[in-house]
């Protein structure tokens, strides 16, 4: 149902024919890449957290982890992810799918600044096993997107105020 959603809003958009289904799950960056045929980092992760009591939505690359003092610089709060439970409740799609398309309205969506680097990414479409191919610019068409921040930081960068994040 998430999928079918998520499909219909962009196909509502003019991008539905860049969404792809797949035999095989796309449920975590690393199974993404693979089934896209693409870099685990062009794959766009969804991280959902509350802040102040509302849920927000940042995608980032996918080589990329929340950096908890950039987080707190921007949201002067700490990171606080979503369970599985309380994604599916306020985000509307379950883990392995969460993306920007088709959501529970009133969710600010923000970019990470790590996308830019990139001419096109790969964010989830609804479901655990699809994708949809976007250039930035029609990724902040297609989000919604309240705003770009800076929060992540690669992984292969060393720091002490690295989290661990979740798949897609």
């Amino acid at each position: 149902m998430a999928f079918d959603m998520a499909r219909r809003y962009l196909e509502e958009k003019g991008y539905g024919d860049r969404v792809m289904e797949f035999p095989v799950s796309s449920a975590t960056v690393e199974l993404a890449a693979e089934a896209v045929g693409t870099e685990p980092a062009r794959i766009a992760k969804s991280l959902t957290f509350m802040v102040d009591g509302a849920p927000i939505m940042i995608l980032c690359a996918g080589d990329t982890r929340i950096n908890n003092s950039k987080f707190k610089g921007v949201f002067h709060t700490k990171a606080k992810m979503l369970t599985r439970e309380e994604v599916l409740k306020w985000i509307g799609h379950d883990v392995g799918g969460v993306c920007p398309f088709g959501i529970k309205e009133d969710i600010d969506v923000y970019l990470d600044e790590s996308l830019k680097r990139f001419d096109t990414v790969y964010p989830a479409c609804g479901s655990g096993n699809s994708a949809v191919k976007l250039s930035i610019p029609e990724l902040e068409d297609a989000s919604g997107y309240t705003g770009w921040i800076d929060v992540c930081t690669e992984t292969g960068e060393k720091t002490e105020t690295n989290s661990k994040v979740c798949g897609r």
